[in-house]
């Protein structure tokens, strides 16, 4: 858990920075930091998405990824808290968005999975240290644009990789599949590509109803597999019975 410790003090430590520093920064001045970081999550979603090998993976991963999330209410699950922390504890502005864009930011992306079943395994921290780095900066200045909701983001990082921590053993031989981690790194890609829509304000998505896509991608992978593996033994039987 080491990694996500670090994880989660360098989203706290960058967010409360970016938020004292806030107060300094003229508005025109955030929405432009706020551009830019768009376009930079952008620019990580390409990349992401291209890695993968088969888009139709990615493409069903997405859609009924976004069908069992919107079923399960995940968004609205996760903004029902930031909407309570919001009229209890003053919060103001872009509050949800806030806590809502870089919860799932820093959570989605090969980085996230391979470092915490490093960490759970290996007891190795470097990728999750690296990731705490560039999410250190990415909470700083998303708190100087959007506010001090970005520091609640530290406890979805603690909750969420702390359980990917603990249930890496199950997971690891994903992380040693490069077909499955290409499709995951697609699939994250994706809602990256969604959330620097948002950023820029050009699109506004419940990406986190997309968060089941994550799992079913390497899921598709693995039936792609048995049904060619299937297929395979079907035509060889039916060669030796001719």
């Amino acid at each position: 858990m080491r990694g996500t410790l670090l994880n989660t003090a360098t989203v706290t430590v960058g967010a409360t920075v970016g938020w004292a520093a806030s107060t300094h920064i003229p508005e025109d001045y955030k929405s432009f930091v706020l551009s830019g970081l768009g376009l930079v999550t952008l620019g990580l979603g390409v990349k992401l998405f291209l890695q993968s090998k088969n888009v139709m993976i990615v493409a069903a991963s997405i859609a009924l990824g976004g069908i069992i999330g919107m079923a399960m209410g995940i968004q609205h699950g996760i903004e029902a808290v930031p909407e309570w922390a919001k009229s209890s504890l003053g919060g103001e502005g872009r509050f949800v968005e806030a806590i809502v864009t870089p919860s799932v930011l820093f959570c989605i992306g090969p980085t996230t999975l391979l470092g915490c079943i490093q960490d759970g395994i290996e007891r190795k921290i470097e990728l999750l240290a690296l990731k705490s780095t560039m999410d250190m900066f990415a909470a700083m200045f998303l708190a100087a644009s959007l506010g001090w909701g970005v520091i609640l983001s530290a406890i979805v990082v603690l909750v969420f990789q702390g359980a990917l921590t603990m249930l890496a053993r199950p997971l690891r031989p994903l992380a040693n599949d490069p077909e499955m981690l290409a499709e995951v790194s697609g699939t994250g890609g994706a809602m990256m590509l969604a959330i620097g829509f948002g950023l820029l304000e050009i699109k506004s998505l419940p990406t986190a109803n997309y968060l089941p896509a994550i799992f079913l991608a390497p899921l598709f992978v693995w039936i792609g597999r048995h049904l060619a593996v299937r297929k395979l033994q079907k035509e060889s039987l039916s060669v030796e019975s001719n």
